[in-house]
Parts: structure tokens; sequence; C-alpha cells
């Protein structure tokens, strides 16, 4: 029987989708300098990272930020509006904190270093993306990306991001992004380079 070919039109992720979201995002980050940081173990990273994201998303994103899907592929946008409340309350810290072990305090320094440097004017955060390694170079990451801009264009708002891993900078570059600044994570933590893209007329405008 023929592979159904995978849809990399996005489409608005619910709940209902997390163990799709968790598997394509597990196996997106298993090379990302950062969780390579956060996630030693080689055997056990693609099960923590799986563990991270289904948290993440079905605690935070899927209920206050704009989060959607193609077949391989994720993004969670959060827009100005949503920002106050995107953050993890008590009980997902502590479940975060489980997941993470002996290096959860590394993290909780990892975002307070990048919360210092998030810009105070009104802007959409792409707090994730990422796209299943078997399906990189076929445009879904690309589709979800221009989806997200689409709507902040929409709004006439600006769009932020830290990423780092390096080889992912010309991609976001060629949207628009510029490098605002490197940050230098605690404990000999990878850089993180925050981007930031003013934003555009939308087509027809």
């Amino acid at each position: 029987m023929a592979r159904m070919p995978m849809t990399k039109i996005p489409t608005a992720a619910t709940i209902d989708d997390a163990p799709l979201i968790s598997r394509t995002l597990a196996r997106a980050f298993d090379d990302d300098p950062m969780m390579r940081w956060l996630f030693t173990g080689d055997a056990s990273r693609e099960a923590g990272l799986g563990r991270y994201f289904t948290t993440v998303f079905t605690r935070q994103y899927v209920h206050h930020g704009v989060c959607e899907r193609t077949d391989a592929a994720a993004a969670f946008w959060v827009p100005p509006e949503a920002q106050a409340k995107a953050v993890p309350d008590a009980e997902t810290i502590q479940e975060l904190q489980n997941i993470l072990g002996d290096r959860a305090p590394l993290f909780r320094d990892a975002v307070e270093t990048a919360a210092q440097h998030t810009p105070q004017e009104p802007h959409w955060y792409l707090a994730v993306i990422g796209v299943d390694p078997a399906a990189q170079g076929q445009g879904h990451g690309a589709a979800l990306l221009r989806s997200g801009l689409d709507k902040a264009d929409a709004a006439g708002l600006p769009a932020y991001l830290e990423s780092s891993k390096p080889s992912n900078l010309p991609f976001y570059e060629h949207f628009g992004f510029t490098v605002r600044g490197e940050l230098r994570l605690p404990e000999n933590g990878p850089v993180l380079w925050a981007m930031w893209r003013e934003p555009r007329c939308p087509a027809g405008a």
C-alpha cells in the first residue's frame, strides 16, 4: 500500500494532537544545543524531550498560545496579549522539574536569563518551532513560520525568537529576522541568538 503524502498545510493544533506533536518535536530537537545541554543522556533524550514537549504544549501553549502543526512539524506562538498567561504555573514547574531532574536549576537559570533580554514592546513570540528530521527540506517549517508571521503582520506587530542552533539562523534571516543579540547561558551553556523581525505590510494592503 502506498504511503499517504504528508501535508504541509498549517492547521490549528488541539490537545488531541499532543502525542504527534511531542514525538515530532522530540525528534526535531534531538540535536539542538540547548536541549542537549539540558538532556545529557543520549539513550534517554528522546523520551525526556517527549515528556517535556507534552507538558509545555498541554499545560501552557495550547491554552494561551497560537499552536499550529503540519503532518511533520509544529510551532507555538504567543501573541502579546497572551504572554502574561503563557508562563508555567506551579504544577507545570513541578512537572518540568521532575522531567529535568538535576538539570532543572539550569533550565530555570536559562529561562530567567532569556527573560531578562525579552523585548518590552508588544510582539509575537515564537516559542517553539520544529520539523521531524525525516521531513526537513520539504517546506513544513517554512509553511508554519510564514503562517505565524502573516498573523503578526496582520496585527502590525514585530516578531521575536531565540535560537541556540547557529545553522538555523540563515533560515530565519530568509524570513526577515535579524540577530539582535547573543546570550551566553550560565554554567557553560550554549549561546542563544535573539532574533527580531519588523512587521511587513500584508499583501494587498
